[in-house]
């Protein structure tokens, strides 16, 4: 999840450099709401920066990836990389390569994943364990000097039913509640329905696991210097499996969270698609989300994807090819001075025929191992690089 500025925006990033100075020297003064105590967060540069989740640290990763215009990536932790010492190293390495990192998130720990956790969620056995790993995690980052990572909160993972072709083609990730396919999964394990966990858990339980752990995750964050992005419910459903999904998967849910971490570390990471998944049941759509988040400075990332419709059955489509009209996102993004990354996400299958695709999400398609340039992610950063050039476009001649 991270980071932009092709050619043609070199001179809006080179003008808004001319305010970074400003944005380090005011940000105390940014950081002293109440609650906020001692809060810093790492500087970033000021402006939109397309990225793309970025795979291995390659020579023919990182010169496709200049080819498509990208200058910052979001990357993923691996067990044997999950250190301080690890991830300066990754660092380094795109930075040697004139890549900046805005983040490396999905976090992992000694006992696996440190993202949808079942434990922290839920409150089952080994959450502390969970959250302690999980605050070195945070810890590790801001010794990296990784100015932010995105985190999700659910239960019982994320839940699809299988692929379907679209009328283009194409091929994309689908959720059909009603099918029996329908389950979730993360980190290697799979929920389904009546119960993914043996009972009904109730929202107020949600709501105080949830408390619990993010009054142990703000003092960290805020010492680390490291923002937190939280990241939608994916789907969106109010219940799954005997799960709540009451906080992240509506508006008021995360107004209620972000008041309850009451820290500048803690803001959203919004998932377009999956917002867009649960459609007038979040009570916002990704514009009015923005306006809001944006407008307190609480937005950090957005990964930019469409599907073709809202629950109860939806596709993972290409941004111009949903329901949904992704330049007024971008639109919206340039009006608040959103200074965080865009990404694409849950990349779909493109140039190759859908029933026989090898596929690579995120960064430079990989198969086999070998390296395998993703034609899918040229289009989707071609168009979100022109959308941000004319929603900018748009906001000067306005």
């Amino acid at each position: 999840m991270s980071r932009p500025e092709s050619k043609k925006t070199d001179a809006n990033f080179d003008l808004a450099r001319r305010e970074f100075a400003k944005l380090a020297m005011g940000g105390a003064a940014l950081l002293s709401t109440p609650g906020a105590g001692s809060a810093t967060m790492r500087p970033i540069p000021p402006g939109i920066k397309i990225g793309t989740s970025a795979g291995p640290a390659t020579e023919e990763n990182m010169l496709y990836l200049k080819q498509l215009g990208v200058t910052w990536v979001s990357l993923g932790a691996r067990p044997e990389t999950a250190t301080a010492e690890g991830f300066i190293k990754m660092r380094e390495q795109w930075e040697a390569g004139g890549f900046k990192v805005y983040n490396i998130g999905s976090g992992v720990g000694p006992s696996g994943s440190l993202h949808n956790m079942p434990e922290v969620t839920l409150n089952l056995p080994g959450r502390d364990q969970k959250i302690e790993e999980y605050l070195n995690y945070i810890r590790y980052l801001g010794k990296a000097g990784i100015p932010y990572s995105t985190y999700a909160h659910m239960g019982n993972g994320i839940w699809r039913s299988g692929r379907e072709v679209l009328p283009r083609g194409y091929s994309g990730a689908t959720l059909d509640l009603s099918s029996p396919n329908a389950h979730g999964n993360w980190a290697g394990k799979t929920y389904s329905e009546p119960l993914s966990h043996g009972r009904v858990f109730s929202k107020e339980e949600i709501w105080e696991n949830y408390t619990y752990f993010i009054k142990k995750v703000v003092p960290v964050a805020e010492e680390a210097g490291v923002r937190i992005g939280i990241h939608p419910d994916d789907p969106p459903q109010p219940m799954l499996a005997g799960v709540p999904r009451c906080i992240f998967s509506n508006f008021e849910g995360y107004k209620r969270a972000i008041e309850i971490a009451n820290s500048p570390n803690i803001g959203v990471c919004l998932c377009c698609g999956s917002w867009l998944e649960g459609g007038k049941m979040t009570g916002k759509d990704p514009v009015e989300m923005i306006k809001y988040f944006g407008g307190m400075k609480k937005l950090f990332k957005i990964h930019f994807r469409n599907v073709s419709a809202s629950l109860p059955h939806f596709t993972e489509t290409m941004i111009d090819d949903g329901y949904y009209d992704m330049s007024k996102v971008m639109k919206a993004l340039v009006e608040v001075k959103f200074e965080g990354i865009v990404i694409p996400d849950h990349v779909p299958g493109l140039g190759s025929n859908p029933a026989t695709e090898v596929r690579g999400r995120g960064g430079a398609g990989r198969g086999s191992g070998e390296f395998r340039p993703n034609p899918a992610l040229a289009y989707l950063l071609g168009c979100m690089h022109s959308m941000l050039i004319a929603a900018r476009g748009n906001q000067k001649e306005a």
